[in-house]
């Protein structure tokens, strides 16, 4: 097997070229405090003061400015071009948890292949993180506690049979697959969520100010084999 580039007992903040808010950054970092950056995200991390542990992608992104500040040491460079940067960073990083920040918005099909990078990684805790949502691979079961009211949204990026209890409109064992059913605008009856799908690939989605308690719940969950 091939080693890791960055192994952490810490959460990873990876920061990504996309659009990014004022504050992403530093709730990341507070959540999750070791800064690895895909390519030109390095670029974005220098500008706010911040020196990422890694850098890791094809290096197409990043400017001559950042090759120049940033140890040669750091700089982990990954030619092949059948992936993204994402998917590079998501699998050459061992830790407990993956915060993306700079993945979501801005450019859609940027979005949608980091979605595909979730699937293609279903071992692996990582949560992006959007301007107003969150974005998740559902793990085998996941516990939530969360207020009333949240919205709680799942969508089969492959097929797969939820249940769980704690919603307002509950699943029942029921088969999602797209283009036939959906999950999406649900939301939590009160209190816990308990919810288990027997096979990888339900995006979850939630309100980016319920960011903790899905960190939480992504922690002591049980994630699919690698």
């Amino acid at each position: 097997m091939t080693p890791h580039i960055v192994e952490s007992s810490r959460p990873v903040t990876l920061l990504g070229s996309g659009m990014l808010g004022s504050d992403d950054l530093t709730e990341a970092l507070g959540l999750a405090p070791v800064l690895v950056a895909a390519d030109g995200g390095a670029n974005l991390a220098l500008q706010i003061g911040q020196m990422p542990a890694a850098v890791i992608g094809d290096m197409d992104s990043i400017d001559s400015e950042a090759r120049r500040r940033i140890p040669a040491d750091r700089l982990h460079h990954l030619p092949e071009q059948e992936t993204t940067d994402f998917d590079k960073c998501l699998r050459s990083i061992r830790a407990p948890l993956v915060l993306g920040v700079g993945f979501m918005g801005a450019r859609l099909d940027h979005q949608l292949a980091a979605f595909h990078s979730l699937l293609c990684h279903p071992g692996r805790r990582c949560i992006l993180l959007g301007a107003e949502d969150i974005a998740f691979l559902l793990p085998m079961r996941l516990g939530l506690v969360l207020p009333e009211g949240t919205r709680l949204s799942l969508f089969p990026l492959a097929p797969g049979r939820v249940s769980g209890r704690g919603l307002r409109w509950p699943l029942d064992g029921l088969e999602l697959r797209a283009g036939a059913r959906i999950g999406t605008s649900n939301e939590v009856a009160g209190g816990a969520v308990d919810l288990a799908v027997d096979a990888p690939g339900v995006l979850a989605l939630l309100p980016r100010p319920v960011l903790g308690a899905a960190i939480d719940g992504l922690l002591a969950s049980e994630p699919h084999p690698v």
